[in-house]
């Protein structure tokens, strides 16, 4: 896919993959319709960078995604790709947590990491599909595959995304051969979410890199960093993949 003269949408594009996505699409060509939470950030996103459209937006809120939905097709027609980049991820333990302060927490990750995925991804299709070639690409990770026991939700609403790319990339395979459905799985990113946690992080513009090298390529799939080790081993050792990222 020839990214010069397109426009794209970024989800979560002011922090970490984000920003950094952003700014290895506008190198390659591409304007960037960049949507976050935070107003002075993408103010100063887009003063960085002139191929920036700031578009304040909590993807929390469903009513506010579905009106942006319509009023983003409206202004950019020219829209022909969609990554959905932003997630959140809420530490819980459900033995010792209060039920009840978490349950809030974890309605909104779950609006964030997949309905508003969801939402966006089929929203937006009927018009990125109008263009000669189009890609809709979900962030994942490879928890998606193997979860870890400190983030329940988290790692079940990136396997829901996993499942949902594959199947609405065999429907446009089916119809709509020339949309691209990517499915980008990541290692552990050193960005704000993952700060003070883990080990051997990669940094998040060798991250936003690949997947931009894997929309140029046409990948259905993008395993970065050691996540292209992971499918391996859940074949050969299912268990030994499992206890390697329970604690992770």
């Amino acid at each position: 896919m020839n990214l010069h003269g397109t426009t794209a949408l970024v989800t979560g594009a002011t922090r970490g993959i984000g920003r950094h996505l952003t700014r290895h699409l506008i190198t390659h060509g591409a304007q960037v319709v960049a949507v976050g939470r935070d107003r002075k950030l993408l103010e100063d996103l887009a003063t960085e960078h002139g191929e920036v459209h700031p578009w304040p937006l909590d993807l929390a809120d469903p009513n506010a995604v579905d009106a942006f939905v319509t009023a983003v097709a409206d202004k950019h027609p020219d829209l022909s790709i969609v990554i959905n980049n932003a997630g959140v991820q809420t530490l819980t333990d459900f033995l010792c947590d209060d039920p009840d302060t978490l349950r809030p927490k974890l309605r909104q990750e779950i609006a964030i990491n997949f309905d508003a995925v969801v939402a966006l991804s089929t929203g937006l299709l009927p018009y990125v599909r109008r263009h000669h070639t189009a890609a809709i690409v979900n962030i994942t990770s490879g928890l998606a595959l193997a979860p870890k026991k400190s983030a329940p939700v988290y790692c079940a609403t990136k396997a829901a995304v996993r499942t949902f790319s594959r199947a609405l990339r065999y429907q446009c395979q089916d119809t709509a051969p020339h949309i691209n459905v990517i499915d980008a799985v990541m290692p552990l990113v050193d960005t704000e979410m993952t700060r003070g946690r883990g080990r051997d992080k990669i940094s998040p513009d060798r991250a936003a890199a690949a997947v931009v090298d894997g929309i140029v390529s046409g990948a259905n799939e993008i395993y970065v960093g050691r996540t292209r080790l992971l499918p391996a081993l859940l074949r050969l050792s299912p268990a030994l993949a499992h206890r390697v990222l329970r604690d992770s």
